[in-house]
């Protein structure tokens, strides 16, 4: 008995001291997931056949909603991908009969985007789509973690392990094989942060174009009238108002009238029936409805979340912790405040695990903070699978566990806040 607990006690500290995640062990598991990342993706080509995979569902199967409502708005009628009857049938007339419903849920902010991206062939456009914005996310991520240590002279820092990290980091070839918008969201929630106080005006302009993913909007205004980041708020809000006035220009009203009625389609077959898949949703509401709680009991436990994250942000925010540890919590709590976010939106956690890695490099690793950070990387590998056969959730109680560590370490925090960020 006497053994076993001291077994349990040293385990514990290797937790909390982070011993058991060495860089060599970084890098081994990096290399493991990536090189099975590519070996899936190279599956999934090699065995397609046309523009469907092996199952006859469409390469970078949520593309061919992105791609069908470019094509429609190609067409004159923009109003037409907010219609499930009328997408589905876009998207079965370019795929095939067979073709599963992929939904269009986005605001008309996106339509530009979609169309343009229609203007190519499909797979090339999957390849444009998901390369570029690749790229940007990849930027965002060595903008986060600042100067590398053969630029400072500091062989204690980050190495050149990083891109590896970020290029395995699991969510990524989960964004790769949806043809989602990850690394987008990731990009411009980054560089937002960064340039928060450097560049105010481009800060906001960036948090606005975030509107086209406005779920993980919900907290930052919250955050910014906290802090009294009034230039930033501003710069967002004109941005909103400009983007949306160049869509009613460019498409007409009918696309908003459009828009707002699929919100039902959206609320109540997508979010409440869980026509999804509740293994793949990452939020405290699909967490209750998959061990069967009703919708009002539901929609408690999401309001719950979302009030006690906002709540706790403003705290941190105005608080002396540093920018790292409130830059992790808002992209985090981002996460949480909504009851819609799938395992692809779990790239947000990518930036937020880069500023928290490159705190600790530059401060030496708080307690817990290299076992969060392990397990907030490794998190999008089986928090799918491992809820669809299990019904236990992951993502959500590792954000949850992640969240609140980084609010006592804000309460906690005697040292001044760095307000200053690399841009």
């Amino acid at each position: 008995m006497a053994s076993l607990i001291d077994n349990l006690r040293d385990g514990a500290q290797n937790l909390r001291d982070g011993a058991w995640v060495t860089r060599e062990r970084a890098r081994l598991v990096g290399l493991a997931v990536l090189a099975a990342s590519l070996f899936g993706l190279a599956y999934i080509l090699a065995t397609a056949s046309g523009l469907n995979d092996y199952s006859g569902r469409p390469i970078g199967s949520d593309f061919s909603n992105i791609y069908a409502a470019g094509t429609y708005v190609l067409d004159g009628e923009p109003a037409k991908p907010f219609d499930p009857a009328a997408q589905h049938a876009r998207e079965q007339a370019i795929f095939g009969a067979a073709t599963p419903f992929y939904g269009w849920h986005y605001p008309p902010f996106f339509l530009g985007l979609a169309a343009l991206l229609a203007t190519m062939p499909y797979l090339l456009a999957l390849a444009a789509w998901q390369g570029a914005t690749l790229v940007l996310y990849l930027l965002a991520i060595r903008a986060v973690i600042g100067p590398l240590p053969e630029e400072k002279g500091d062989a204690a820092g980050p190495e050149r392990l990083w891109i590896l990290l970020a290029l395995a980091y699991p969510a990524v070839f989960i964004n790769l094989g949806h043809g989602h918008n990850g690394f987008l969201t990731a990009a411009l929630f980054a560089f937002a942060l960064l340039a928060l106080d450097s560049r105010p005006i481009l800060s906001g302009v960036l948090i606005g174009c975030l509107a086209y993913k406005p779920q993980f909007g919900l907290l930052i205004p919250l955050v910014l009238v906290a802090t009294g980041r009034w230039r930033v708020f501003i710069a967002a809000g004109v941005t909103v108002i400009l983007m949306s006035v160049a869509v009613t220009a460019a498409f007409g009203t009918d696309v908003w009238r459009a828009f707002l009625a699929s919100g039902e389609f959206t609320r109540t077959v997508v979010l409440e029936q869980g026509g999804t898949g509740w293994h793949k949703i990452q939020s405290t509401f699909s967490w209750a409805r998959m061990w069967d709680a009703g919708l009002p009991l539901a929609y408690a436990v999401q309001a719950a979340t979302t009030l006690g994250v906002a709540a706790a942000l403003v705290v941190i925010w105005r608080g002396r912790a540093s920018f790292a540890v409130k830059a992790a919590a808002l992209l985090i709590g981002s996460i949480l405040a909504t009851p819609y976010s799938l395992d692809y939106d779990l790239m947000l956690i990518a930036p937020a695990i880069a500023f928290l890695a490159a705190d600790a490099f530059a401060r030496g690793p708080a307690p817990w903070q290299t076992t969060i950070l392990a397990a907030l990387w490794l998190v999008p590998l089986i928090a799918r699978s491992f809820a669809q056969f299990t019904s236990i959730p992951l993502g959500a109680p590792v954000m949850l566990v992640s969240f609140i560590w980084l609010a006592h370490r804000a309460v906690r925090s005697e040292t001044p806040g760095d307000e200053t960020q690399a841009a």
